[in-house]
């Protein structure tokens, strides 16, 4: 294969040369069990306490607040079924919106077989969820508002900060999945009213398997991970040392090149968008073309399956998505583009193409040509799109 571009970055991205340098001395020379008492240990239970410190600083939070995990999805499970057992008594009803990533949406479907009450609001073509309709879904039960920071197939920013002045003014507690807004986004705990927060470090350069939930101090949130007293009595499990410290150095590097980062990828996302828009009839781009994340862009192309276009964009070296990565197996059309309104045959040809800080111009007129070839070719194999052109000509 002659090319390589990487365009799926929403999925994961590649550990960053300075985070696997910071990582493999505690595979191999730094291996103590950071809970163990022997002075051996003890240097590195200091090393992960000043990673928790750099991870608390990113948002704005206190270093007791940090929770560390084996992931996003965790982070997600954790945040709403420990306050829905926590706060059991108080209320049974939980809102979130039809646009969530499915480790929150099962998660949500988990507590309703369990007698838990969620409503799910819908968002509108953009994939915004409207606030005003988050505080009228409020109800007396009500005893959390999860609502995903940034969403990872469209992009689309969602007014976090105002849901949660709204969540704030009711006394109920706010969980945001910002597993892709984490080290992409600015984010402010106390500013923008929240409570709980998701992230994994695989999507900022570090490495797979290991990431954070922040818990604002006085949230009563129950275990979901029994054993061992590992952070602070709340998740049971041996420490990730190397990966702990992988992460605090991909949000360092990520903090301190957010800006310049986000005026690179914003103006070449912007230049895809306008090219795939221009040069390939048919087609539209999904979510927001403002608020959104700096490096997403999601399209359609009517008449294309997008299976086969992710084949055949593989075949020329693009590595993309046809949405999460969590359910690319899946036949079925993504329920974020059905939740903004797409019927099933326009949700079937998308793709999701995520860039990354070595991203060039050069990918971008690649991608661009390779798609313009490719929907060119399924199209022509396509007797719905023979159909339309012989319609439209007629008339």
């Amino acid at each position: 294969m002659d090319k390589f571009i990487y365009m799926d970055n929403a999925a994961t991205t590649k550990v960053d040369p300075e985070v696997l340098e910071t990582m493999l001395p505690y595979f191999c020379e730094e291996y103590g069990n950071p809970s163990s008492a022997y002075s051996f240990s003890g240097k590195i239970a200091v090393k992960v306490g000043e990673a928790r410190e750099v991870i608390a600083n990113a948002i704005g939070a206190k270093k007791t607040e940090i929770y560390f995990t084996g992931g996003g999805s965790e982070s997600d499970n954790w945040a709403i079924k420990g306050v829905a057992d926590a706060l059991s008594k108080k209320g049974n009803h939980i809102i979130t919106t039809s646009i969530e990533h499915h480790a929150v949406l099962h998660t949500c479907e988990f507590l309703e077989k369990h007698g838990y009450e969620v409503t799910y609001l819908p968002v509108d073509d953009k994939g915004f969820v409207d606030p005003k309709a988050v505080e009228t879904a409020i109800k007396p039960t009500t005893i959390l508002i999860s609502v995903m920071f940034a969403n990872n197939e469209i992009g689309t920013v969602e007014p976090i900060a105002e849901i949660g002045k709204i969540a704030h003014e009711h006394g109920i507690l706010f969980h945001t999945d910002a597993v892709q807004a984490f080290g992409h986004l600015p984010i402010n705990v106390d500013e923008m009213n929240i409570d709980l927060l998701s992230s994994s470090a695989h999507k900022i350069n570090g490495p797979k398997g290991v990431g954070f939930l922040y818990v604002r101090t006085g949230v009563k949130l129950s275990n979901l991970i029994h054993g061992g007293a590992q952070e602070y009595n709340k998740r049971a499990g041996t420490t990730n040392a190397a990966g702990i410290l992988g992460f605090a150095k991909a949000t360092e590097l990520a903090v301190s090149e957010m800006d310049k980062v986000i005026s690179y990828e914003t103006s070449l996302r912007d230049r895809l968008i306008k090219k795939v828009l221009e040069e390939i009839p048919y087609s539209r781009v999904n979510g927001d073309l403002k608020k959104r994340l700096s490096n997403n862009a999601n399209f359609c192309f009517k008449f294309v399956e997008g299976e086969s276009l992710l084949i055949l964009l593989d075949q020329n070296g693009i590595c993309a998505s046809s949405g999460s990565a969590c359910t690319s197996g899946s036949l079925d059309p993504s329920h974020v583009l059905l939740a903004i309104g797409l019927p099933h045959e326009i949700a079937h040809g998308s793709v999701r193409l995520t860039l990354s800080k070595e991203t060039t111009e050069e990918d971008i007129d690649y991608v661009v040509e390779t798609l313009k070839k490719t929907v060119e070719r399924l199209r022509s194999m396509s007797p719905l799109y023979e159909d339309f052109v012989k319609k439209n000509e007629v008339k």
